[in-house]
């Protein structure tokens, strides 16, 4: 499943946990969770959570410029 956060300027720690629940759910099918464009400030969120760590979870690419 790919998730294009391209356009999400703020994420918070509950957006983060829902994300975890999501790549987990879907690596039990055999799928993974694709986090494609994040702005440079979801991106530093994601990375402060370790959401990017987890097994399912992919993070692809970031933004260049942040959306306000």
């Amino acid at each position: 499943m790919v998730v294009d956060l391209a356009e999400l300027a703020f994420g918070n720690s509950s957006l983060m946990l829902d994300l975890a629940v999501l790549a987990r759910r879907l690596l039990v099918h055999g799928c993974i969770l694709r986090l494609r464009n994040p702005q440079p400030i979801v991106k530093t969120v994601i990375e402060q959570v370790g959401l990017h760590r987890l097994p399912g979870v992919n993070l692809e690419g970031s933004s260049a410029a942040l959306a306000y």
